[in-house]
């Protein structure tokens, strides 16, 4: 076996599995949608009810709650119910890390 067909044996061995690569394209496409990355950055900033987010972003509070739905379900953004209305925030610090390394990749 040559050298350049054990550098690839090599890469095949730590390559994420199937199911982590259709994971984490899933993840991706979550943030390539601008409406979902505004709302992602509103929460960023601090926890949000929804009707905030909607005036924030000149949305409808149905057009702001069927994202949330989507992101909530991709496990970006967590709700947490006060009396009638749910205070919305980001799941964990790492939809913050992907976030921030995304805008440093674009202000490159």
């Amino acid at each position: 076996m040559d050298e350049r067909t054990n550098n690839q044996s090599d890469a095949s061995k730590t390559l994420p599995c199937e199911d982590e690569i259709y994971e984490l394209a899933e993840l991706f496409k979550m943030f390539g949608d601008p409406t979902r990355v505004k709302i992602l950055s509103c929460l960023q900033i601090r926890n949000m009810y929804v009707g905030e987010i909607a005036e924030t972003l000149g949305m409808t509070i149905s057009a702001v709650s069927h994202q949330l739905r989507v992101l909530r379900g991709a496990k970006l953004v967590k709700g947490i119910k006060e009396g009638k209305e749910v205070r919305y925030s980001l799941d964990d610090d790492h939809v913050t890390k992907i976030l921030e390394y995304g805008l440093t990749h674009v202000n490159e």
